[in-house]
Protein backbone atom coordinates (compact mmCIF):
# COMPACT_ATOMS: atom_id res chain seq x y z
CA UNK A 1 0.00 0.00 0.00
CA UNK A 2 1.39 3.44 -0.92
CA UNK A 3 2.19 5.74 1.98
CA UNK A 4 0.13 8.90 2.26
CA UNK A 5 2.61 11.77 2.24
CA UNK A 6 1.90 14.88 4.34
CA UNK A 7 1.15 18.04 2.43
CA UNK A 8 2.95 21.30 3.06
CA UNK A 9 -0.14 22.88 4.59
CA UNK A 10 0.40 25.67 7.07
CA UNK A 11 -0.85 23.47 9.92
CA UNK A 12 1.56 20.65 9.01
CA UNK A 13 4.48 23.04 8.71
CA UNK A 14 3.74 24.64 12.08
CA UNK A 15 3.33 21.24 13.75
CA UNK A 16 6.69 20.15 12.36
CA UNK A 17 8.40 23.43 13.29
CA UNK A 18 7.18 23.09 16.89
CA UNK A 19 8.33 19.48 17.09
CA UNK A 20 11.79 20.25 15.67
CA UNK A 21 12.23 23.24 18.00
CA UNK A 22 11.44 20.98 20.97
CA UNK A 23 13.91 18.36 19.69
CA UNK A 24 16.61 21.04 19.59
CA UNK A 25 15.71 22.20 23.10
CA UNK A 26 15.96 18.59 24.33
CA UNK A 27 19.26 17.82 22.53
CA UNK A 28 22.20 16.58 24.57
CA UNK A 29 24.87 19.22 25.12
CA UNK A 30 28.47 18.04 24.75
CA UNK A 31 31.71 19.92 25.36
CA UNK A 32 34.33 17.43 24.16
CA UNK A 33 36.20 18.07 21.91
CA UNK A 34 34.21 21.30 21.38
CA UNK A 35 30.78 22.56 22.29
CA UNK A 36 28.05 20.82 20.24
CA UNK A 37 24.59 19.30 20.39
CA UNK A 38 23.53 15.73 19.65
CA UNK A 39 19.86 15.11 18.95
CA UNK A 40 17.54 12.16 18.39
CA UNK A 41 14.05 11.98 16.88
CA UNK A 42 14.68 15.28 15.14
CA UNK A 43 11.57 15.09 12.92
CA UNK A 44 8.16 13.66 13.88
CA UNK A 45 8.12 9.92 13.10
CA UNK A 46 5.47 10.24 10.37
CA UNK A 47 7.40 13.05 8.68
CA UNK A 48 10.62 11.03 8.79
CA UNK A 49 8.89 7.99 7.30
CA UNK A 50 7.45 10.17 4.53
CA UNK A 51 10.90 11.64 3.81
CA UNK A 52 12.35 8.17 3.47
CA UNK A 53 9.48 7.14 1.17
CA UNK A 54 10.03 10.18 -1.07
CA UNK A 55 13.81 10.17 -1.47
CA UNK A 56 14.45 11.66 -4.94
CA UNK A 57 16.00 9.70 -7.77
CA UNK A 58 19.75 10.21 -8.26
CA UNK A 59 19.16 12.14 -11.48
CA UNK A 60 17.63 14.99 -9.45
CA UNK A 61 20.85 15.60 -7.53
CA UNK A 62 23.71 17.80 -8.71
CA UNK A 63 27.39 17.96 -7.86
CA UNK A 64 28.45 19.75 -4.70
CA UNK A 65 30.63 22.84 -4.84
CA UNK A 66 33.18 24.01 -2.29
CA UNK A 67 35.30 21.55 -0.33
CA UNK A 68 33.32 18.50 -1.53
CA UNK A 69 33.66 19.23 -5.25
CA UNK A 70 36.99 17.35 -5.52
CA UNK A 71 35.39 14.14 -4.25
CA UNK A 72 35.16 11.93 -7.33
CA UNK A 73 35.36 8.24 -8.10
CA UNK A 74 37.86 6.77 -10.58
CA UNK A 75 35.34 7.25 -13.39
CA UNK A 76 35.02 10.96 -12.55
CA UNK A 77 31.54 10.71 -11.03
CA UNK A 78 31.02 12.87 -7.91
CA UNK A 79 30.77 11.02 -4.61
CA UNK A 80 28.65 13.76 -2.98
CA UNK A 81 25.64 15.32 -4.67
CA UNK A 82 22.86 17.57 -3.43
CA UNK A 83 19.43 19.13 -3.84
CA UNK A 84 18.92 22.55 -2.28
CA UNK A 85 15.70 22.58 -0.24
CA UNK A 86 14.52 25.91 -1.65
CA UNK A 87 11.25 26.21 -3.58
CA UNK A 88 13.02 26.77 -6.90
CA UNK A 89 14.69 23.34 -6.66
CA UNK A 90 11.85 21.43 -5.01
CA UNK A 91 9.51 22.32 -7.90
CA UNK A 92 11.63 20.11 -10.19
CA UNK A 93 11.02 17.03 -8.03
CA UNK A 94 8.45 14.40 -8.96
CA UNK A 95 4.91 15.30 -7.98
CA UNK A 96 4.72 12.72 -5.19
CA UNK A 97 8.01 14.00 -3.70
CA UNK A 98 7.31 17.73 -3.63
CA UNK A 99 4.89 18.04 -0.67
CA UNK A 100 7.13 16.45 1.95
CA UNK A 101 10.33 18.21 0.83
CA UNK A 102 8.51 21.54 0.66
CA UNK A 103 7.41 20.93 4.26
CA UNK A 104 10.94 20.00 5.33
CA UNK A 105 12.48 22.98 3.54
CA UNK A 106 10.02 25.43 5.08
CA UNK A 107 10.59 23.93 8.53
CA UNK A 108 14.36 24.19 8.37
CA UNK A 109 14.28 27.74 7.00
CA UNK A 110 11.89 28.90 9.73
CA UNK A 111 12.82 31.59 12.25
CA UNK A 112 11.66 29.35 15.12
CA UNK A 113 14.15 26.60 14.26
CA UNK A 114 16.95 29.14 13.73
CA UNK A 115 16.29 30.74 17.11
CA UNK A 116 16.14 27.35 18.86
CA UNK A 117 19.62 26.59 17.51
CA UNK A 118 20.83 30.09 18.39
CA UNK A 119 19.70 29.65 22.01
CA UNK A 120 21.28 26.21 22.45
CA UNK A 121 24.52 27.18 20.68
CA UNK A 122 24.83 30.58 22.35
CA UNK A 123 28.04 29.58 24.10
CA UNK A 124 29.92 28.99 20.85
CA UNK A 125 28.34 31.95 19.07
CA UNK A 126 29.22 34.35 21.88
CA UNK A 127 32.77 33.04 21.99
CA UNK A 128 33.19 34.01 18.35
CA UNK A 129 30.88 37.02 17.87
CA UNK A 130 30.72 38.44 21.39
CA UNK A 131 27.70 40.31 22.71
CA UNK A 132 26.26 40.75 19.21
CA UNK A 133 25.67 36.99 18.81
CA UNK A 134 22.06 37.29 19.94
CA UNK A 135 21.21 39.63 17.06
CA UNK A 136 23.58 38.18 14.45
CA UNK A 137 22.00 37.89 11.00
CA UNK A 138 22.04 34.29 9.74
CA UNK A 139 20.87 32.87 6.43
CA UNK A 140 19.62 29.27 6.47
CA UNK A 141 20.61 27.00 3.58
CA UNK A 142 19.22 23.45 3.90
CA UNK A 143 20.42 20.88 1.37
CA UNK A 144 19.60 17.23 0.90
CA UNK A 145 22.89 15.43 0.33
CA UNK A 146 23.73 11.98 -0.98
CA UNK A 147 27.16 10.39 -0.50
CA UNK A 148 28.18 7.17 -2.23
CA UNK A 149 31.16 4.82 -1.79
CA UNK A 150 34.43 6.69 -2.14
CA UNK A 151 33.21 9.85 -0.43
CA UNK A 152 35.46 11.27 2.28
CA UNK A 153 36.33 14.65 3.70
CA UNK A 154 39.47 15.53 5.61
CA UNK A 155 39.78 17.21 8.97
CA UNK A 156 38.57 20.82 8.85
CA UNK A 157 36.78 23.34 11.13
CA UNK A 158 34.36 24.77 8.46
CA UNK A 159 34.66 28.09 6.69
CA UNK A 160 34.23 31.28 8.70
CA UNK A 161 31.40 32.29 6.35
CA UNK A 162 29.30 29.85 8.41
CA UNK A 163 27.86 30.65 11.83
CA UNK A 164 26.22 27.29 12.63
CA UNK A 165 26.54 23.83 11.07
CA UNK A 166 23.81 21.20 11.44
CA UNK A 167 23.62 17.70 9.97
CA UNK A 168 20.58 15.42 10.18
CA UNK A 169 21.14 11.78 9.29
CA UNK A 170 18.53 10.05 7.08
CA UNK A 171 19.30 6.31 6.85
CA UNK A 172 16.53 3.74 6.64
CA UNK A 173 17.96 1.66 9.49
CA UNK A 174 20.97 1.37 11.81
CA UNK A 175 23.12 -0.80 9.50
CA UNK A 176 25.62 1.95 8.57
CA UNK A 177 26.15 3.61 11.94
CA UNK A 178 29.92 3.46 11.37
CA UNK A 179 29.89 6.20 8.69
CA UNK A 180 28.97 9.06 11.02
CA UNK A 181 30.97 12.28 11.32
CA UNK A 182 34.17 12.15 13.37
CA UNK A 183 35.04 14.99 15.77
CA UNK A 184 38.70 15.79 16.41
CA UNK A 185 40.81 17.46 19.06
CA UNK A 186 43.75 19.51 17.80
CA UNK A 187 47.04 18.61 19.46
CA UNK A 188 50.46 20.24 19.36
CA UNK A 189 52.32 20.31 16.06
CA UNK A 190 49.14 20.45 13.97
CA UNK A 191 48.21 16.86 14.73
CA UNK A 192 44.68 15.71 15.51
CA UNK A 193 43.23 13.15 17.88
CA UNK A 194 39.94 11.38 17.21
CA UNK A 195 37.73 12.40 20.10
CA UNK A 196 34.34 10.95 19.16
CA UNK A 197 32.22 9.74 16.28
CA UNK A 198 28.53 10.27 15.64
CA UNK A 199 26.47 7.14 14.98
CA UNK A 200 24.83 7.41 11.55
CA UNK A 201 21.43 6.43 12.89
CA UNK A 202 17.93 7.30 11.65
CA UNK A 203 16.55 10.75 12.48
CA UNK A 204 19.59 11.79 14.54
CA UNK A 205 22.34 14.35 14.10
CA UNK A 206 24.45 17.12 15.55
CA UNK A 207 24.92 20.88 15.52
CA UNK A 208 27.69 23.30 16.47
CA UNK A 209 28.56 26.97 16.26
CA UNK A 210 31.48 27.20 13.83
CA UNK A 211 34.70 28.19 15.58
CA UNK A 212 38.44 27.85 15.27
CA UNK A 213 38.38 24.47 17.10
CA UNK A 214 35.41 22.72 15.44
CA UNK A 215 37.48 20.09 13.64
CA UNK A 216 35.56 17.23 12.03
CA UNK A 217 35.87 14.78 9.15
CA UNK A 218 34.25 11.79 7.44
CA UNK A 219 36.14 8.53 6.93
CA UNK A 220 36.10 7.05 3.42
CA UNK A 221 32.68 5.55 2.71
CA UNK A 222 33.08 1.90 1.84
CA UNK A 223 31.39 -0.36 -0.74
CA UNK A 224 29.01 -1.76 1.89
CA UNK A 225 27.13 1.57 1.77
CA UNK A 226 24.60 2.12 -1.02
CA UNK A 227 23.88 5.76 -0.16
CA UNK A 228 24.72 7.96 2.82
CA UNK A 229 21.75 10.36 2.88
CA UNK A 230 21.55 13.39 5.15
CA UNK A 231 20.47 17.00 5.37
CA UNK A 232 23.10 19.68 5.83
CA UNK A 233 21.59 22.81 7.34
CA UNK A 234 24.08 25.66 7.23
CA UNK A 235 23.48 29.08 8.77
CA UNK A 236 25.70 31.53 6.91
CA UNK A 237 26.70 34.80 8.55
CA UNK A 238 24.29 37.36 7.08
CA UNK A 239 25.08 40.50 9.05
CA UNK A 240 26.58 43.07 6.69
CA UNK A 241 25.26 44.25 3.34
CA UNK A 242 28.20 42.52 1.67
CA UNK A 243 27.26 39.19 3.30
CA UNK A 244 23.58 39.65 2.47
CA UNK A 245 24.43 40.36 -1.16
CA UNK A 246 26.85 37.42 -1.35
CA UNK A 247 24.37 34.93 0.10
CA UNK A 248 21.50 36.01 -2.18
CA UNK A 249 23.65 36.23 -5.30
CA UNK A 250 25.04 32.74 -4.65
CA UNK A 251 21.51 31.39 -4.40
CA UNK A 252 20.54 33.16 -7.62
CA UNK A 253 23.62 31.87 -9.44
CA UNK A 254 22.87 28.31 -8.35
CA UNK A 255 19.28 28.77 -9.51
CA UNK A 256 20.41 29.79 -13.01
CA UNK A 257 22.73 26.78 -13.27
CA UNK A 258 20.02 24.44 -12.07
CA UNK A 259 17.51 25.77 -14.59
CA UNK A 260 20.03 25.28 -17.39
CA UNK A 261 20.62 21.69 -16.26
CA UNK A 262 16.87 21.04 -16.08
CA UNK A 263 16.36 22.30 -19.64
CA UNK A 264 19.21 20.09 -20.83
CA UNK A 265 17.63 16.90 -19.45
Amino acid sequence: MAMSLPTASEDEVQRTVRYVARAIEAAQEKTDPFHHLQFTDFFPSDIYAAMRAAMPAQARYRRMSGRARSNRNADGAPTRTKIDLFPEYIRHMAGNERPIWELVGRTLRSAEVREAFRARLARGLEQRFGASAGALGMYAVPILTRDVPGYRIGIHPDTRHKAMTVQIYLPGDRSIEHVGTVFHRRMEGKTYERASQMAFAPNTGYAFAVGSDTYHSVDPVGPEVRTRDSILLTYFVDDSWVQVLHNRSKRFGNLVLNEVRSLAR
